[in-house]
């Protein structure tokens, strides 16, 4: 369970011509530390997130941790070319990001890409209750149209 409230909303937003967008004031404290900083992580094609670095850092160490421990024991030994695309991802997923005046984003290569927008192109900020995430409009309609059907399911599951 997080320690900050839960982090909720569906906004639309313009990319600018520079790959900046600003997130609200509630949204950018909820997800940056004192100076700005927070972690920016490709999702799935189509959707980038912000999260608190100290919340994304501590998931991060958990599982590599447990990784190395399975590694360390032997148990990794058939599996090693899954280990190397991990780290593969793991080399490429995120990026430490500062957000000036507190709140505007700037986008990077590598991220924009993945994001698939353009300049000037909308996207949506969506509270995912521990991170904020960016989508692509066409993958957010997309996801919404797959996952809402299991709304209440999950609701029911999550909270029983």
């Amino acid at each position: 369970m997080p320690s900050e409230p839960f982090i909720t909303g569906e906004l639309k937003r313009t990319i600018d011509d520079r790959f900046r967008v600003s997130l609200p004031a509630e949204m950018a404290e909820a997800v940056s530390d004192a100076n700005g900083q927070a972690i920016l992580t490709k999702e799935r094609y189509g959707c980038i997130s912000v999260w608190k670095a100290e919340e994304w850092q501590k998931r991060l160490d958990d599982g590599v941790s447990l990784i190395r421990q399975k590694i360390e024991t032997g148990r990794m030994s058939n599996r090693w070319s899954e280990v190397q695309r991990l780290g593969r991802l793991l080399s490429t997923r995120h990026r430490t990001v500062k957000l000036a005046n507190r709140s505007r984003l700037l986008i990077p290569e590598g991220f924009r890409e993945f994001l698939d927008v353009k300049p000037n192109q909308e996207v949506m900020l969506v509270g995912a209750v521990i991170c904020i995430e960016i989508w692509n409009p066409e993958a957010w309609l997309e996801t919404l149209r797959q996952d809402m059907p299991e709304f209440q399911h999950l609701l029911t599951d999550l909270s029983s």
